[in-house]
């Protein structure tokens, strides 16, 4: 309704404009000049002065008949192109929503190998589609929680790694791009014995109750990371990055703490008796508690310090 009014508005005013050129080609040289023309019979000179007046006139309409001509043609192109982009989104949406389609069938596959290539399906959606970022982290987190959980029977198999399908989804989480994320990556409770996940980027992620024995861990962001009661011994944590993560109650019996980085790690209950390369330095940096256990030769420092 409001639109049409507009149009009614516009179509008034420019039949007003169209009069009122008319009316000033007609009679603006005496309008403007009529003291000096004669309406009778005219001179030489004043028929000059009309007749330039009036193709000055019809220069003026001309170029304005142009630049509206070039203005509606720009106009028409960019509602074009908007239109094309619109429908080559739609037409894009479509497809990755096939293709999500595609890779979460292929996840449920029996076949490694099918598993395999979902997974590197999504990652390639996650990386063509910003706003299916989120969705994809949170699929491929809940693979890995469905695919390797902590076991209760200890009549199965000690895994010495990952299956391979899992191994894929950790290794394409920790290599994903770097999104502002309002949620921590789900890994609780999963036994990932083994797995290798040097220099993933797994900051904030929650691993509580985790198995990690074994794993390869070095250079990993795991800046803020929920580690409670989370296994790690016998990891290589070496140049990883622990600021600020949450440890209370994990074994790190003999895990290799070589240059890692613990400012403000919480290490409440946690027993690092047996832990490789720590310093005295390191763990002057975290916090700790009175039931935190700590190497005999640093024990002695720390506590005589304190």
């Amino acid at each position: 309704m409001k639109r049409s009014r507009i149009r009614a508005w516009v179509m008034a005013l420019l039949a007003v404009a169209f009069v009122g050129y008319a009316l000033l080609l007609w009679q603006g040289p005496w309008l403007l000049d009529g003291d000096r023309l004669d309406r009778g019979d005219l001179q030489p000179a004043e028929g000059l002065v009309i007749t330039g007046f009036r193709t000055t006139l019809i220069a003026l309409g001309a170029g304005a008949v142009a630049g509206a001509g070039l203005y509606y043609t720009d106009r028409t192109l960019r509602h074009t192109r908007t239109r094309d982009r619109e429908q080559a989104e739609i037409a894009r949406d479509g497809q990755v929503t096939a293709h999500y389609v595609e890779a979460i069938k292929l996840l449920a596959s029996e076949r490694a190998v099918e598993r395999l290539g979902g997974i590197y399906a999504l990652e390639r959606i996650m990386r063509d589609s910003a706003k299916d970022h989120l969705t994809v982290v949170e699929v491929l987190a809940a693979f890995v929680r469905d695919r390797a959980p902590v076991g209760t029977s200890t009549a199965l198999p000690v895994p010495t790694e990952p299956e391979e399908s899992v191994q894929a989804a950790l290794t394409v989480l920790g290599r994903r791009p770097p999104v502002k994320e309002p949620f921590r990556i789900d890994l609780r409770r999963t036994d990932l014995r083994g797995a290798d996940l040097q220099e993933a980027r797994l900051e904030r992620v929650r691993l509580a109750g985790a198995r990690l024995e074994g794993a390869n861990l070095i250079g990993a962001r795991l800046e803020e990371a929920w580690l409670r009661e989370t296994r790690l011994s016998g990891a290589w944590l070496d140049r990883a990055h622990l600021e600020g993560a949450f440890l209370r109650g994990a074994d790190l019996g003999g895990t290799s703490l070589r240059e890692t980085h613990l400012t403000g790690t919480r290490l409440y209950d946690a027993d690092l008796s047996a832990a490789v390369g720590l310093t005295v330095d390191q763990v002057g940096h975290t916090v700790l508690n009175a039931q935190s256990k700590l190497p005999p030769d640093i024990e002695s420092l720390v506590r005589a310090g304190s």
